[in-house]
């Protein structure tokens, strides 16, 4: 019984260590910001359009 509960405690440290992780390292609004991009860009490879290229000004 207590090895059991030694585990538990051991699995919901992991999980809540996982979730803060993950949080610190992917902001809401940075993942939010990335996807929008990303579907921005499917979108425009479905239409037919080139992706741009960020070329320096000439």
């Amino acid at each position: 019984m207590k090895q059991s509960m030694i585990i538990l405690m051991a699995i919901m440290m992991a999980t809540l260590t996982a979730c803060v992780t993950i949080n610190i390292y992917f902001p809401a609004a940075a993942a939010e910001k990335a996807a929008d991009k990303i579907i921005d860009d499917v979108w425009q490879l479905k239409d037919g359009m080139p992706v741009p290229t960020n070329q320096p000004a000439k």
